[in-house]
């Protein structure tokens, strides 16, 4: 890989000139890079298309390549992309109906819009590849048809459709009313009874670990199942079933669904794996009593669930960020609060909910510049990106509190480029404060050269557009590959320097041929 290239590839600024030279010369990797530049025009997508047809895939999804620039007989797969675009004519659909490789017509089954003749020659595909794929995306129409399909790997399929009809999600998560299924996944392959070996060694199987079939293909039964409870279309009396069901797998994928009734929720709760708890925990159709229950669990994965819980009272909330180390991301219930209990929560004894309070970025004046000036640091550092917190604050913060809180200033939108450099000469250096620096717009040539010293700030600091040209250039022969890249896509590159990349590369490859 030249990171030279590639860096250049991506640079905004390189002329549109140097853009065409590029593509006349691109292997694999650079044409890659090339499309996925917004600026690249028409003719040269059709150009680099040609070049590398590879890369046609990518500038069909991006939008850069019609329906006459392609040859569905000999590119397929960007005249695929094209009709999962939206794009391309029905023949084409046609065409590749027939197409002979089992991919193509799996690609194909998953493109909207197809010719109804189409759907019924893919719905009678003889690789139940094709017609699962085609079960996943198609209308409730054929889903319905499609559930009574001999092979249960078509009927999860089915399963996991949403535009399934829900008395169709009803009989496959019981099986009543269905033909039973004559083929799965694991009778393809194997003779039954067989259960597949976790340790396998071979290299061409693709069965999943446990995947078993004693005629009556239990372990695709079950993952219809799995798919019909996640699938919300499924009738809640249809799902309530499952709640003592002996599948951890089954449990745990109900305990998410949020339509599941209080006497469901009181029973989960008591469940024996971490996990199903964890997952209701978090589930908006959880009522308080359960919450309250499940505020005391001894696994710290519910807490954290439960703290991601929409409808959690602000007074268990409180205790989870205390105990369960919560309060460092923006949670759902401090978003949705009202000026009233932001109020209480930032007027609180508590650090821990004055915490919650100040991860939010609208607060008004009056809260923001309290919680700026608190004693406890964690709730300083929460608060530390607001915008509309003065330099004078800022800095403030830095001199009470230290390196704390100095990546989190870093990251305020109002730093100015002389706290940015205050940022940068602090002692020891603060690594997490010189990437935040590094990414900063109004970052200083003077800060960014105090970043280049962090091996983690160096790629970031070197694509910003404010550090010297000179040190650009010099980067540009750096032994780190992120660092060459970086330099080499930084938009301040002199546009005679990016020629000369061009031509010496140009050169390279006519002494290698």
């Amino acid at each position: 890989m030249n990171h030279v290239l590639s860096g250049l590839a991506a640079n905004p600024a390189l002329p549109s000139e140097l853009v065409d030279r590029l593509i006349a010369t691109a292997d694999t990797d650079l044409a890659h890079d090339l499309a996925g530049r917004e600026d690249l025009s028409h003719a040269q997508a059709v150009a680099l298309f040609q070049h590398a047809p590879e890369c046609g895939v990518r500038l069909a999804y991006a939008g850069k390549l019609t329906a006459a620039d392609v040859d569905p007989v000999t590119q397929p797969d960007t005249a695929l992309a094209l009709l999962d675009e939206g794009s391309g004519g029905p023949e084409w659909a046609r065409l590749l109906a027939a197409d002979p490789m089992t991919e193509h017509r799996e690609k194909l089954a998953a493109c909207p819009g197809l010719p109804v003749d189409v759907v019924e020659r893919l719905a009678a595909d003889t690789d139940p590849r094709v017609v699962a794929e085609l079960a996943l995306w198609t209308t409730p129409e054929t889903a319905a048809r499609l559930a009574e399909h001999p092979h249960a790997g078509v009927r999860r399929a089915v399963a996991c459709n949403e535009s399934t009809p829900p008395d169709v999600l009803a009989a496959l998560i019981t099986g009543e009313g269905l033909p039973p299924a004559r083929h799965c996944p694991v009778c393809d392959r194997e003779a039954t009874p067989f259960t597949h070996d976790p340790e396998c060694s071979r290299t061409d199987c693709d069965l999943a670990a446990g995947d078993s079939c004693d005629g009556s293909h239990e372990s695709t039964v079950h993952e219809i199942q799995v798919a019909a409870l996640r699938n919300p279309g499924t009738p809640t009396e249809a799902v309530v079933r499952f709640a003592d069901h002996p599948s951890m797998l089954l449990r745990w994928t109900l305990a998410a669904r949020e339509d599941l009734p209080p006497q469901v929720c009181a029973g989960l709760a008591t469940d024996p794996v971490p996990g199903v708890r964890a997952d209701l925990a978090e589930n908006p159709a959880t009522g308080e009593d359960v919450i309250r229950v499940l505020a005391r669990d001894p696994d710290i994965a519910v807490r954290r669930g439960l703290a991601r819980h929409p409808r959690v009272p602000l007074d268990v909330l409180t205790g989870l960020a205390r105990a369960a180390k919560v309060g460092a991301t923006l949670l759902p219930r401090v978003a949705a609060a009202t000026p009233a209990e932001i109020d209480d929560l930032a007027r609180s004894p508590d650090p821990a909910a004055r915490m919650l309070a100040a991860q939010r970025r609208d607060l008004p004046p009056r809260i923001r510049d309290a919680l700026a000036s608190d004693p406890d640091a964690k709730v300083v550092k929460a608060v530390a990106p607001h915008p509309g917190l003065t330099e004078g604050q800022l800095r403030d913060m830095v001199d009470r509190h230290g390196i704390r809180v100095l990546a989190r200033v870093a990251a305020n939108p109002g730093a100015t480029p002389g706290l940015l450099e205050h940022l940068t000469l602090q002692a020891p250096p603060a690594q997490k404060a010189l990437r935040e620096v590094a990414r900063h717009p109004d970052a200083t040539a003077r800060a960014l050269l105090s970043c280049l010293a962090d091996e983690r700030a160096r790629p970031v600091a070197a694509s910003h557009s404010a550090l010297p040209t000179g040190v650009i250039v010099e980067l540009l022969s750096d032994p780190d590959g992120r660092v060459v890249e970086a330099a080499a896509a930084n938009p301040s590159l002199p546009p005679a320097v990016m020629a000369r990349l061009v031509t010496g590369a140009d050169k390279a490859r006519t002494s290698a041929g």
